[in-house]
Order: C-alpha cells, then structure tokens, then sequence
C-alpha cells in the first residue's frame, strides 16, 4: 500500500485526506464487498466518505493480487 501511494491519504485509526482503514471496514463489516471496493480503487471517484474524490489507480499503480490483499486487509481493521 506504501508503494502504491495509498498512506499519502489513508491510514490505519485516523482520517487524513481519506477515511481510516479502519472507518472502511466498520461501514463495510459483514458485507462480502472485496470486488466492488477493488472495482472503487481502481476507478477512483467520490461520495462514499466525503466530498473528496479519490484518484484512480490503474493496474500499473498496483496490480490486482497486492490491491486485492490491500483490500482485504483494510476490512480485516
């Protein structure tokens, strides 16, 4: 997640530009959501936690097994 940039505005227990990881895994909790958050990653947008829309991140960013492992990590929080 480093790599990919995604800590310039997540991070763990706080929000920064985007919401905590663990913010996400509370509104996600119990739900079966790793393909359409990996699908929201990769297209980037806004409205789920704010006003602020984030930034695509195309395949050549990260690629699909490290941002699937991301993801799940995230909801494991």
């Amino acid at each position: 997640m480093e790599k990919a940039g995604c800590l310039a505005c997540h991070t763990k227990d706080k929000k920064l530009v985007g919401p905590s990881f663990k913010e996400i895994a509370a509104k996600y909790k119990g739900q079966d959501v790793v393909p359409t958050l990996m699908q929201k990653v990769r297209a980037g947008g806004k409205g789920n936690f704010g006003p602020i829309p984030m930034a695509p991140n195309p395949p050549e960013k990260i690629n699909d097994a490290d941002l699937k492992e991301a993801v799940e990590y995230i909801l494991k929080n």
